[in-house]
C-alpha cells in the first residue's frame, strides 16, 4: 500500500489520539503571554502565538478534544436514531412511511447549518446543546439512507420467509436487515464526521 493511500487515515488517527490524550497534557490554551504576542513558530517553537499571546499549538490540541467529542456524540446519536427510524418506517410502510417522508422533506427544506445554529441559539451556549442541535438536524441523512436500503431489501425471499414464519418484526429488522445496510451507513458516518466538525466550528 502506497503512502499517499494511507496518510489520510493516519491524520484522522493522529487527530483522534490527540483529542483523547489532550485532557492529560499540560496545556494552557487560554494563558496570555504579552511578551510573545504574534511570535512566529521560528521564534517560539510550536506553532507560534496569536494576537493575545496564547499558544496556537495548545489551542489547536484543546480544540481537537472538543471537535472529537462533538463529532463522536453527534454522529453516534444521529446515525443510531436515523437508522432505527428509517428502517422501521420503510419496513412498516403505509402511514408511518409517508409521515417520515414528509418530515424528511421538511427538514431538507431548510439549510441544516442554519437550523442547527438557530437551535443552538435557543438552547443556549454549551457543548451539550451543540450536540443536541446537530443531532436534531443530522439524523435525516441516515434515516433517508436506511429507508432506501430497507425498501430494496424487505421484498427479498428470506425476509418474506421470516415474516411468514411468524418472526417478530423487531427481530427481522435487527437480524435480517440492519447487518446488510450497515456498510453504506458506515460510509455515510465517515463523511458525517467531517461535516459535524465544520458545523460545530460554525
Amino acid at each position: 500500500m502506497k503512502l499517499r493511500e494511507i496518510w489520510p487515515a493516519g491524520i484522522v488517527i493522529l487527530w483522534a489520539l490527540t483529542g483523547l490524550v489532550a485532557p492529560w497534557l499540560p496545556l494552557e490554551p487560554n494563558a496570555m503571554r504579552l511578551e510573545l504576542i504574534l511570535h512566529s513558530p521560528t521564534q517560539s517553537g510550536g506553532l507560534g502565538f496569536d494576537d493575545l499571546g496564547r499558544s496556537l499549538l495548545h489551542r489547536l490540541i484543546s480544540g481537537a478534544t472538543t471537535s472529537f467529542l462533538v463529532a463522536f456524540w453527534v454522529v453516534g446519536l444521529a446515525s443510531l436514531a436515523g437508522t432505527l427510524i428509517g428502517s422501521f418506517s420503510a419496513y412498516m410502510g403505509g402511514f408511518w412511511d409517508r409521515l417520515l417522508v414528509h418530515i424528511i422533506d421538511l427538514f431538507l427544506a431548510f439549510p441544516g447549518i442554519l437550523l442547527a445554529i438557530a437551535l443552538a441559539g435557543i438552547l443556549g451556549p454549551g457543548i451539550e446543546n451543540v450536540v443536541i442541535a446537530l443531532t436534531v438536524v443530522g439524523w435525516v441523512g441516515y434515516a433517508r439512507l436506511a429507508r432506501a436500503q430497507v425498501l430494496s431489501l424487505k421484498t427479498r425471499d428470506y425476509v418474506q420467509a421470516a415474516i411468514v414464519s411468524g418472526v417478530p418484526h423487531g427481530r427481522i429488522v435487527r437480524v435480517h436487515l440492519l447487518p446488510l445496510i450497515s456498510a453504506p451507513l458506515i460510509v455515510e458516518a465517515t463523511f458525517g464526521i467531517a461535516a459535524v466538525v465544520v458545523a460545530e466550528a460554525g
